[in-house]
C-alpha cells in the first residue's frame, strides 16, 4: 500500500460552520447479500462492529460499518489496516459469493461541524435532516454529486468520489459563507 495522501492536503474552511478535509482512512466496500455465511463475522473482524441495519452506520472507536445497500457496506478503518481487514474478511467468507474491494484513495472526506453546520448541507442535500437520526447515513448528493454522510460528534461526515473532492469542497465552502445561513 503507497502512503496516504488526502484528496486536498488537508484542506479547512472557516465560515459560520467549519469544513475540513479528514483522512486519509482505510475504506472498504463490501458486497455480499445479508445473510451470506461469515459476513458478520467479516464485518466484525474488520471493524470490531456489528452488521449495520438498513441505512444506519455503527461506530466501534476509530473504525466503522455503513450500510450502503441491500448487498453492499462501506467498512471505515485506519488506512494502514486495510491489507489485513481484506485479508480477514476473505477468510471469513471464504467459498461465499462476496466481494470486498479496498477504496481509500478512491474517496475523499469531509467533517462539517458548529452549531449550524446542518444548514451547510440542508443547502446541498434533498434530505430532510429534522428527520435524520443519530446513527442513520444517508446515500444522497451533494448538488450533483454522489454522496454519503452522517451525523456524529456535533457534525457531519460526508464521503464521496477523490476525483470530484475538490468540487465538493467548493460547494461546502460555499454554503457555509458568513451571511448564507437559513
Amino acid at each position: 500500500m503507497s502512503d496516504p495522501v488526502s484528496a486536498l492536503g488537508g484542506a479547512t474552511f472557516e465560515g459560520f460552520a467549519s469544513v475540513r478535509e479528514i483522512g486519509p482512512l482505510g475504506m472498504i466496500t463490501l458486497r455480499a447479500k445479508a445473510g451470506t455465511a461469515g459476513l458478520e463475522a467479516a464485518v466484525h473482524a474488520a471493524t470490531g462492529c456489528a452488521l449495520p441495519a438498513q441505512r444506519r452506520i455503527v461506530r466501534q472507536g476509530d473504525r466503522a460499518a455503513g450500510w450502503m445497500s441491500p448487498d453492499e457496506f462501506l467498512l471505515i478503518l485506519p488506512y494502514g489496516d486495510v491489507a489485513a481487514a481484506l485479508a480477514g474478511i476473505a477468510q471469513a467468507l471464504q467459498g461465499q459469493h462476496h466481494l470486498a474491494v479496498d477504496v481509500s484513495d478512491a474517496r475523499a472526506v469531509f467533517r462539517i461541524e458548529g452549531a449550524k453546520a446542518d444548514q451547510v448541507l440542508r443547502k446541498l442535500s434533498p434530505v430532510d435532516f429534522d428527520r435524520l437520526e443519530p446513527g442513520e447515513l444517508r446515500r444522497s448528493r451533494a448538488a450533483q454529486v454522489a454522496a454519503a454522510f452522517w451525523a456524529e460528534d456535533g457534525g457531519f461526515t460526508l464521503v464521496c468520489f477523490r476525483s470530484v473532492a475538490a468540487y465538493v469542497m467548493g460547494l461546502l465552502s460555499t454554503s457555509a459563507q458568513p451571511g448564507s445561513e437559513l
